[in-house]
């Protein structure tokens, strides 16, 4: 029996990434169904944004200077030159003691470089305003360009779409954009024992959880998930089906298999798909530390433990960034929190421990409540919020310490 060596994680994804890129070719998508799709290359404004000078609030435009030293004792006195409608071009224009009203997110007439609110004002007499308060030259009003300047890049390439940067596009009239194409992931579960989640389970077999967990991972960070089903432990039935599932595919998945037992041929399997091969066997993190990666031909290939909860922590340490690397993105920060923990957390150093946690909250502070449980326990997951890490060279964690939790 061959035992492995484990690395480091960050060496680990060092070691992988090294060995694959961004993929080739873009496709041009309706900016509206564009959510969490990452942007093929950057964006440029096609005009400044505001385009035409507005203001922010209900009230008059005026000239900034012919507001100076204005109060309640002693009122600036304007004339009201006319009133410029929602929606239209200003048909006025402002010169010395002259006011006209706006409506907020109405245009400013020229010659105007303020904006005194309703509440600051009062009437005077017929089409004539007392001003009770100054206003400084730009108060209340949006200028030309003040968002964004025309020709500026508004998104890089490589950045995934949140919900506020279609808003921003669409605001620039910009209504179809090219995104990088998603990743096609090859997924297989493996062993004799696995069964599909609709068969009925003899004694000594299981359910197939993995692929549709990977699956569900995969889909969230823009990959293209393909199931490929179950695999027997045969190596030439390993090696035909998934050479021919790589053909087709950018990344290559399997569960189970990963270890160093005479029915875990993951890595020979991999070794046999193209150079370099398998990189890495073992990584110093728990669970999951059977871990194999690998590249073929520029594919990356994952092996992963087949416990559901190692298979899932592994898959979201290195099959994630993966899959953004081939988009051409960096990872996006997901939803973290600090809080304090309930229970004292065991580790030995020189690995990374991902514990389950369960978050509360009381008094205004979180609190991580451990969720301890074997790591082909399902429900020790479903049962959580997301994860505290134990830091490589730690020998564990004490109760009260605060830990940064890493949400699902």
């Amino acid at each position: 029996m061959e035992f492995f060596t484990v690395v480091p994680p960050d060496d680990a994804r060092a070691r992988f990434f090294e060995q694959f890129g961004a993929l080739a070719g873009s496709e041009r998508l309706a900016t509206e169904a564009a959510l969490d799709r990452v942007t093929a290359r950057e964006v440029a404004a096609p005009h400044a944004l505001p385009a035409f000078s507005r203001t922010t609030m209900d009230g008059y435009a005026v000239r900034a200077v012919d507001t100076f030293g204005a109060s309640a004792a002693l009122p600036a006195y304007l004339k009201v030159v006319g009133e410029v409608p929602m929606g239209e071009q200003a048909r006025v224009a402002i010169g010395q003691g002259h006011a006209a009203i706006v409506h907020t997110g109405g245009m400013i007439p020229p010659g105007a470089d303020a904006v005194v609110i309703l509440e600051h004002t009062q009437p005077a007499g017929d089409r004539e305003i007392e001003v009770l308060r100054p206003v400084a030259a730009g108060e209340n009003v949006l200028n030309v360009g003040e968002d964004i300047r025309a020709s500026s890049i508004v998104l890089p390439a490589g950045h995934r779409l949140r919900a506020q940067d279609l808003g921003g596009l669409l605001a620039l009239g910009i209504t179809e954009i090219d995104v990088a194409r998603r990743p096609r992931v090859a997924i297989f579960a493996t062993g004799d024992e696995v069964v599909p989640p609709s068969a009925s389970p003899r004694p000594g077999q299981i359910r197939d959880i993995n692929s549709y967990t990977l699956a569900a991972q995969t889909a969230r960070a823009g990959g293209l998930p393909i199931l490929h089903g179950i695999l027997p432990d045969a190596f030439d039935t390993l090696v035909s089906r998934t050479r021919a599932a790589l053909a087709e595919a950018d990344m290559l998945v399997l569960s189970a298999g990963s270890s160093v037992s005479v029915r875990d041929m993951t890595a020979r399997v991999f070794d046999s798909l193209g150079t370099p091969g398998v990189l890495v066997h073992g990584v110093a993190v728990k669970p999951g530390h059977p871990t194999i990666l690998g590249v073929a031909g520029g594919c990356p290939l994952l092996g992963l433990p087949g416990n559901p909860v190692s298979a899932m922590i592994i898959y979201e340490l290195f099959g994630v960034p993966a899959l953004f690397r081939l988009q051409g993105a960096s990872v996006p920060r997901g939803a973290v929190a600090w809080a304090r923990l309930t229970k004292n957390i065991a580790s030995e150093s020189g690995r990374e421990d991902y514990v389950a946690a369960r978050i509360t909250q009381r008094d205004g502070e979180l609190f991580a409540e451990p969720v301890f449980g074997k790591s082909n326990l399902i429900f020790t997951l479903v049962n959580a919020d997301g994860v505290v890490k134990v830091p490589l060279n730690s020998n564990g964690l004490e109760a009260g310490t605060l830990v940064e939790v890493r949400f699902f």
